[in-house]
C-alpha cells in the first residue's frame, strides 16, 4: 500500500495554506467563535441532571 498518496483536495489545501498563512489564523479565529468556548460546569451539571432517559421504540408511537 502506498502511504505517500495525497488526494488533490488535501494537496490543494496544504499548498493554499502554505501560500496564504493569514488564512490559517482566520480559520482558528472562526473556530473559536463556534467551538472553543469556556465550559460552565454548573450549567453542564444542570443540563445533565435534567435529561430524561429515552423511551424505547420512540418511532412506533407507543
Amino acid at each position: 500500500m502506498d502511504y505517500n498518496y495525497e488526494s488533490e483536495n488535501t494537496r490543494f489545501m496544504r499548498e493554499f495554506l502554505e501560500k496564504n498563512p493569514q488564512v490559517q489564523e482566520k480559520r482558528l479565529e472562526a473556530r473559536s467563535v463556534w467551538w472553543d468556548k469556556e465550559q460552565n460546569l454548573d450549567e453542564r451539571k444542570r443540563f445533565k441532571e435534567s435529561a430524561e432517559p429515552m423511551k424505547p421504540y420512540v418511532y412506533f408511537g407507543g
